[in-house]
């Protein structure tokens, strides 16, 4: 028995050196380890197997008896909660595993085997082979894994690791080819399974039946879109994994490498993922137009991408904003072009459910991008010159009526804002009228001064819900105005198309969609960014960033001003409409910084709440700006907590602060801010020591300053919230050279001082180690920005950045920025790093040449490697990039509730309201508007009286009544809930569609003029070398 057990551990450990060495560049040698010394690996050749889908992968076969599935033993005694929860956690990966690689077989075993054997076939050979595409890879992937996850449990209770084996046997280019080959194929799968369904009713039988005879009813189509998903359930499970690994403990870095791991796999599938099913988007919306046709040539021509595409619903309305008609349509939104299509579906509704059906379209029509433009409700006159276009409802032609020969057109929600108009000019009546009731001598029951002041009172009630409802109405509405032919004399005819999105956010995401893909039209985003990928065939993405404007620094010209900080104060407008939010910088303020050395400084504070920042405030400071940084309010935990722990101020604690904005200075002096809606004052005013204020960095307990002596000078905050900048801080001396960067972590604030960096207590202040981030003592660390469970630094001299773990210290990672830039400056080998930034899993570089550099990173919590070649600006600065900084805004929660949740709560009815004042005040039925209001509250002499209570009390919403998002003319919109095969049509589910938030993100950044890098390009490569702002705007994240 033991020379048994000693010849079965031999075994597993030459198959996970096998397995660790299957990658491209050691696959033979695997081949050879495992063929010579492990017996039960053999390679088998299957009949009618073709050597393209063998491609050399090696097969594993595992019989069940001599290996047998992972399990947990008994939990032992004397385990800490964390040990159970990662047991637990343990036990849910095998046993997804368990199930995956069961759902592998299935889809081999009940479905191909039979396929392939059967007579005569159902399916061709070379189907099955397209179907079944890379699936006997996957499986043996998960097999060997299978076999050392095995292992790994059998010893858990001493190890307790399981990180360091998904980074083996899921850091191999291996599995992500063979990962690749299927996500790529998947389309095509489905697709050959629905021509078959449609064609071979022997196949279509032999679906039903497997599907009928398993256990749990899941189709094929169910069983094979398993392998997609399975990485975002690795990552899941170990990031629960994570969360419950304490610090030092062995298996936590290995965790986070496997996170990263993971999540770098997942991102590159979903990414060609993504470009394939835009493909066959593409492909599909070719097919259905005429090979003659113009954009069929377009679309061909291969220099379009697909931005977005949805299922919106087209309507039509007529001249008294009833609802006409209704009907499905596809919307394309390519890159230069907006294609709408009618929707056909054909097919049995039985194949449905079995595998999705792909619509075939008929091209309405298609426009220009640039002649496109979203028409709000109530902003019409601002959009397009009135007397020179004239508007036509598209659609309607067929319904025109007299009011539409005066080009007087009411599309729906607009007729909200002609009523709002109406009430706005009976409120001034009412107030005209109320000013002569005051002049009456007599007194009278039903006229007085009491009745008057209800009915103003009551108009503007009206006025507030008449404005709310255009809100509501602007939520899921898309109005688009499009160009036509000109008529007889010449004038340009536009038409209106309405749309209604599934919900506000598709709303909010083609506002922005449209927004962007303008601007990407300009010149110097045609490319803005290179891809340097060896097959040279790669184009930057839509989500790369967009270079959205580009502006003076400085508003004064007549100075020769340097730039030191820049720092985003975010603020919520509540004025801005709905699309103003979707196309317009993230909100807030944008603070720039800077100076002439030995002189004065000036800062320059920008208004973002627009689609091009203006400034609204500029001043003198009395030594250039060296750094800055924003100190957003306390969170009401953090107040609270900081009652809990004072309770001596705990009756009369001052309220907490405004946002604050800090300024370092180079004479020595800290200025504090409040923020622009405080009037910008200058709150507080220290000087630390007469040193230059490098660096700012602020913690709930103290704000940092790096000092050009090497100190850093914490100031501690008093009871009113600010800093206490009159108290003599506490000097912490890191070195001899000046602190040149200061980083914040959880319970740590890093500290550099020449090419080393010390970590000190954020609580006690006491330094906790020193470590050297370079082996060059000339190299001082200049820059350190943190990422997941890593910091990248940069440095004075050299062309390279350091990644450090936030936990170990240990150096785990070396990018050399000098290879990126060469693409765009052959020769420039000697490239300084200058600026760092982390945004969105996307690391951007500025260096001394003016180049910005974009690498990316992971976002989740593991070690942030750089793992692609990433792409490079061809828009950067004549000079070094001096900062980059992030502007971020979260849209308010309320942009995205639906009608029937803001209506929560609003059905009180009013007090003393009779049942028969109910009866009167419901319209009759089939009446679109209503006869009369009442103009009476609180006498009630005049309650027979028909018509809607005019009240300042909230009325009760009456019987039948509509909401904007879902009304009764909306009804035939979503009639087809009932369809079996809605599923089918893409249109999202209820609960998928409520995200508390989308974040609104740009870049800016910081140099002299502007330099734009194309050879190609007929901007001037080199401008104005006054300092400049770049700015870069990232589509909305949905």
């Amino acid at each position: 028995m033991q020379e048994l057990k000693q010849k079965y551990d031999c075994k597993m450990t030459q198959l996970m050196k096998a397995a660790r060495s299957g990658t491209k560049d050691g696959l033979e040698k695997t081949k050879i380890a495992v063929m010579r010394k492990v017996t039960f690996l053999h390679r088998k050749e299957a009949p009618g197997d073709s050597e393209e889908e063998d491609m050399g992968f090696l097969e594993v076969t595992v019989p069940d008896m001599k290996h047998p599935s992972p399990e947990l033993g008994p939990m032992p005694d004397g385990l800490s909660p964390q040990q159970v929860v990662r047991r637990h956690i343990l036990g849910s990966i095998v046993q997804s595993e368990r199930s995956y690689v069961d759902s592998l077989k299935r889809i081999l075993q009940d479905y191909r085997h039979p396929l392939m054997e059967m007579e005569p076939k159902a399916l061709s050979t070379r189907k099955c082979q397209v179907v079944f595409f890379r699936l006997k890879e996957i499986l043996h992937c998960h097999s060997m894994f299978q076999i050392a996850l095995f292992s790994r449990v059998a010893e858990w209770d001493t190890t307790e690791k399981i990180g360091d084996l998904f980074v083996a046997s899921f850091s191999k280019s291996m599995v992500l080819d063979v990962y690749s080959d299927y996500v790529n194929n998947f389309t095509n799968a489905m697709s050959v399974i629905k021509k078959a369904c449609l064609t071979k009713p022997v196949f279509l039988e032999f679906l039903k039946k497997r599907q009928m005879a398993s256990p749990d009813r899941v189709t094929l189509y169910g069983l094979m879109v398993k392998p997609i998903q399975r990485f975002p359930q690795f990552i899941l499970l170990l990031q629960d994994m994570l969360k419950n690994t304490p610090t030092g403990h062995p298996d936590r870095l290995s965790l986070q490498l496997a996170l990263t791991e993971l999540e770098t796999l997942a991102e590159k599938l979903n990414e060609q993922k993504r470009v394939a099913d835009q493909i066959a988007e593409i492909q599909q919306l070719i097919r259905s137009v005429s090979d003659r046709s113009s954009l069929n040539k377009l679309l061909n021509s291969g220099q379009h991408q697909l931005l977005l595409c949805e299922t919106l619903t087209e309507t039509v309305y007529g001249d008294r904003g009833q609802l006409i008609k209704s009907k499905e349509r596809k919307v394309f939104l390519l890159n230069d072009m907006l294609v709408c299509a009618n929707i056909n579906f054909k097919g049995q509704l039985e194949i449905s459910s079995l595998v999705p059906l792909g619509p075939k379209y008929v091209v309405k029509w298609n426009t220009a991008l640039p002649q496109v433009q979203v028409v709000e409700v109530g902003q019409e006159n601002s959009t397009y010159d009135k007397d020179n276009v004239v508007i036509q409802n598209a659609g309607a032609k067929k319904h025109a009526s007299a009011s539409q020969s005066s080009n007087k057109v009411y599309l729906g929600p607009p007729r909200l804002f002609q009523e709002l108009q109406d009430l706005q000019k009976d409120l001034a009546v009412v107030e005209q009228i109320t000013l002569l009731i005051s002049t009456l001598h007599g007194t009278y029951q039903n006229l007085n001064m009491t009745v008057a002041q209800d009915w103003c009172l009551a108009l503007q009630r009206m006025m507030r819900v008449k404005e709310e409802e255009i809100h509501s109405a602007n939520k899921c509405r898309l109005r688009l105005l499009l160009p036509g032919k000109t008529d007889k004399s010449g004038r340009p005819i536009s038409f209106m198309v309405v749309f209604i999105t599934p919900n506000p956010l598709s709303k909010i995401s083609w506002v922005n969609r449209l927004h962007l893909a303008k601007i990407g039209l300009r010149e110097e985003n045609q490319p803005g960014w290179m891809c340097p990928d060896e097959d040279k065939k790669s184009k930057a993405p839509f989500w790369c960033p967009i270079l959205a404007c580009r502006i003076p620094a400085f508003s004064s010209n007549a100075l020769d001003l340097q730039l030191g900080a820049v720092v985003h104060n975010p603020v919520q407008s509540s004025l801005l409409g709905f699309s103003a939010v979707s196309t317009s910088l993230p909100q807030g303020y944008l603070w720039v910084g800077g100076g002439q050395e030995g002189a004065g400084g000036q800062v320059e504070i920008f208004s973002l709440n627009r689609a091009v920042p203006r400034t609204v405030k500029s001043f003198p400071v009395a030594s250039q700006v060296l750094c800055m940084e924003y100190l957003p309010e306390k969170s009401k935990e953090e107040q609270e907590q900081g009652k809990a722990e004072d309770s001596r101020a705990a009756a009369d604690q001052p309220s907490a602060p405004h946002p604050t904005i800090c300024l370092g200075l180079q004479d020595g002096s800290i200025l504090v801010y409040g923020s622009v809606d405080t009037g910008t004052q200058c709150l507080l005013t220290c000087s630390p020591g007469r040193q230059p204020v490098l660096c700012l960095k602020h913690s709930p307990e103290y704000l940092f300053a790096g000092l050009q002596n090497g100190t850093v000078a914490a100031y501690a905050r008093n009871n009113g919230g600010l800093w206490d900048l009159e108290a003599q801080p506490t000097c912490l001396e890191v070195g001899t050279g000046p602190v040149r960067t200061l980083l914040t972590l959880d319970d740590t604030v890093w500290a550099s001082c020449a090419n080393q960096v010390t970590v000190l207590d954020a609580t006690s202040l006491q330094a906790q180690q020193t470590f050297e981030a370079h082996p060059d003592e000339e190299a001082s660390v200049t820059h350190m920005i943190k990422a997941g469970s890593g910091v990248w630094m940069a440095f004075s001299s050299g062309s390279s950045i350091r990644l450090f773990h936030t936990e170990t210290l240990e150096h785990l990672q070396e990018i050399n920025i000098a290879t990126r830039t060469t693409f765009v400056l052959p020769g420039q080998k000697n490239v300084r790093v200058t600026s760092l930034l982390i945004c969105q899993g996307l690391l951007w570089v500025g260096t001394d040449q003016g180049i910005i550099v974009l690498l990316p990173v992971p976002r989740l919590e593991g070690i942030p490697k750089i793992t692609g070649k990433g792409m490079v600006s061809l828009n950067g600065h004549c000079g070094p990039v001096e900062f980059l900084a992030v502007a971020i805004s979260t849209l308010a929660p309320d942009v995205l509730k639906n009608d029937k949740e803001e209506e929560g709560g609003q059905e009180e009815k009013a007090d003393g309201l009779s049942p028969e004042l109910s009866a009167l005040d419901k319209p009759p039925a089939g009446e679109i508007r209503k006869k009369g209001i009442l103009l009476k509250y609180r006498l009630h002499s005049t309650s027979h009286l028909p018509g809607q209570l005019l009240s300042v009390k909230e009325a009760p919403p009456a019987p039948g009544g509509s909401t904007l998002e879902h009304s009764e003319e909306d009804g035939s919109i979503y009639e087809m809930a009932d369809d079996p095969d809605v599923w089918v049509r893409s249109r999202p589910c209820a609960r998928d569609t409520h995200r508390k938030e989308i974040s609104s993100v740009a870049i800016i950044s910081g140099g002299r003029g502007y330099r734009n890098f194309n050879p190609s390009s007929k901007l001037p490569a080199c401008s104005e070398t006054d300092s400049t702002l770049l700015i870069w705007q990232v589509p909305l994240m949905l």
